[in-house]
This record gives C-alpha cells, structure tokens and sequence, in this order.
C-alpha cells in the first residue's frame, strides 16, 4: 500500500522540521538525536590525509607514494601455489618458459599482463573412450542417464584375413609434460581418440580374426598402445598412455549368429580331434610294446639258434680234428656211436655167428605183444 507521510515529516520521523532520516521530532521539542553531517565527516577525512602527505595530493611525493604502492600490490598478485599433483606452467608476454616451470608449493613469477601461471593437473589418470559413447547424465531440468551406445563408424574394423571385427576400447593416459600438453597440440583428448583408432586399425589389420577374438587379445593391446605411444611422441604431445583395454571384440551384430554356429562346428572338430588323439594315445603304446615283445622274443630266439649253430660247428670241428689224426679210430667210434643211436629203442635178438650150441630162437617179443594183446 502506498506510504503516507505521519505530520509532514519522512518515513522515518514524526513531524516538525526535520527532514533527514535520523530526525526525531519536530524543533528542539523532539527528544532526538541529530544526524551526522555527511559533507563534514567528508571534509574531515581530507584534511586528515592531507595532514599525512604533506604538499597535497597534488605534491610529488604523494604521486610517488601512489606509485610505490600500486606497484608493491601489483608485484605481491604475482605469488601463486601449485597444488599436489599439479605444475606449473609458465608464461611470459604469451610465451612459454620452460625454465620457469615449478612444482608444487609457493612460487613467485610476474602478474598479468606480463605474466601468465597455468597449473595443470598432471597426475591425474584420464581415459578416453573408442567405439563407443559411455553411461552419462543429461543436463536440464529433467536429467535422465544416457545408456551406453556403439559408434560403429570407429568400432567396425578390417582384419587381416579380410573379415570384419567389432572392437571397442578405451585408453588411460596422464599428462607427462604440462608444457607439450598445453601448447603443441590444439585438442589433446581427441588428438589421443584419432590416434588410438588408427593404431588400433593397425593392429587389427595384422591378426587374424580367430586371433583376435582368443589368444591375441592382449597382443592386439600392447601393440596398440606401443604405436599409440610413438604417434603422440612424434607429435610432442607430452602424454603417456598408461593402458589399452580391450572391452568388446566381437563379429557384427548382423553375422554373429552364423559366426557362432562356426565356431560351434570348430569346437565339435576339435572336441572329435581331441577323441582320436586320445584313442590313439591309448592303442599306439599298446602296440608299441607288443611289437617290442615280438622283437625280443625274436632277438632270444636268433642268440640261442647262433648259440647252439656254433655249439655244434665246433663240435664238428672237434671230431674233424680228431678224425684226421686217427681216421680208423674214428670212423669206428663213429659207427659205433650211429649204430647204438639206432638200435637203443629196437629190440634185439644175438646169435652166434656160427651157430654152435646155440639155443633155438624164440620169438618172445611176438608173444609177448600177443599175449598182451589178448
């Protein structure tokens, strides 16, 4: 509601002639106190710093001050801190100062304009995403989280055996020297992103993709990184790539049902591989050692036929020798030895050779088979 003046006076006083805001009353009648002299205080005041600076403030000697102490103020905004963690990078009239750089703690350098102090954080681990874009957080009223999402135009890769991979990975690196960082390259964090995709085409273009996606997946990462780390050198960029991970190394969305039925029929080669290697593991020693048995028993067989051959060619030798120093002896002990070899098993009848009381022959060998016989 509007403001209606209470007997002529302002909005903060009761009447009369008073017409400041410390007023009381009206007249000398009010009771209150009067209001400080705004002019006077003023006027007090420069007299007061005239009495300071003798001559005025027009004198030299108070422009010198003035001088003096804009300077000294001036000089003192020049002392900055550098962090834990951080550098300091120097500039002077916009250029760089390698010399000049400073680590953590209080440091003194010239104040703007002529000096410029950056402190980058240079310890820090940083990571920059390929082939993908990363869980995030809409700005706004309404904030939502993004999902995860592919790029494929840096996913899609081309291996060495001409099929295509999806490769998606990230790069950890920090900052090695705060100056290259700041000054060589305009876009550090996608100068690294452009680099990473083509180091990572590179390495994908050397495997094979069953490489690629089993045993070489760590190789494909250290080369990656290698490469990455000689490109930004090159470039002075002034970081280490710490890392590469390997998150997603997968075939096509559009083919990867076909390429899971391959590799199903490879796992059911290799399994039906791995049964015959066993079956065979198992008979091949079994005949190993038969056929070894054989040969031994072969080779015992060969010693003892040499064995009983030489055995009876010396016993040859032995008669021939005793035959040449006495053949008449020997012949007859020759035949003797046949005949009694022939005649043990027989049975025998002696007559006398002339017949003389000899006792008439008997057949008893006959009777006796008949009887037997019977």
């Amino acid at each position: 509601m509007a403001w209606k003046p209470q007997g002529g006076g302002g909005p903060w006083g009761g009447g009369g002639n008073s017409g400041g805001p410390w007023g009381g009353g009206g007249g000398s009648s009010g009771g209150g106190s009067q209001p400080p002299d705004i002019e006077e205080l003023l006027r007090r005041s420069q007299d007061n710093l005239k009495n300071l600076m003798p001559g005025g403030f027009g004198s030299g000697r108070a422009i010198g001050l003035a001088v003096v102490a804009v300077v000294v103020l001036w000089l003192g905004s020049g002392i900055y801190r550098v962090d834990a963690g951080h550098q300091g990078v120097v500039m002077l009239f916009g250029e760089h100062m390698p010399t000049k750089d400073s680590g953590p703690g209080l440091h003194w350098f010239f104040p703007s304009p002529i000096g410029k102090v950056l402190t980058p954080n240079v310890e820090a681990v940083r990571r920059v995403d390929v082939g993908f874009v990363g869980a995030g957080q809409t700005q706004g009223f309404n904030r939502t989280v993004t999902p995860e999402r592919s790029i494929l135009e840096e996913s899609l890769m081309l291996t060495q055996d001409q099929n295509i991979i999806d490769v998606q990975f990230t790069v950890q690196w920090k900052v090695k020297s705060a100056g290259d960082y700041l000054f060589n390259i305009r876009d550090p964090e996608g100068t690294i992103k452009v680099a990473a995709e083509s180091a990572m085409r590179e390495a994908i273009g050397l495997t094979n993709l069953e490489n690629a996606l089993t045993r070489d997946r760590e190789l494909v990462a250290d080369k990656t990184r290698e490469a990455l780390q000689v490109m930004l050198d090159e470039l002075g960029a002034g970081v280490t790539i710490l890392q590469v991970q390997l998150l997603k190394v997968d075939p096509p969305a559009q083919v990867i049902d076909a390429f899971n039925d391959v590799q199903s029929a490879r796992q059911d080669l290799d399994r039906k591989k791995n049964e015959a290697q066993a079956y065979a593991n198992q008979v091949v020693p079994t005949a190993e050692g038969q056929a070894a048995q054989i040969l031994q028993q072969a080779e015992a067989y060969k010693e003892q036929v040499t064995k009983e051959a030489e055995g009876e060619a010396k016993r040859f030798l032995s008669v021939f020798e005793t035959y040449k120093a006495a053949k008449d002896v020997t012949t007859q002990r020759l035949y003797l030895e046949a005949m009694e070899e022939i005649m043990k098993n027989s049975n025998k009848v002696i007559l006398d050779q002339n017949g003389a009381g000899a006792v008439p022959y008997l057949a008893l060998p006959e009777l006796n088979k008949k009887s037997g016989g019977q």
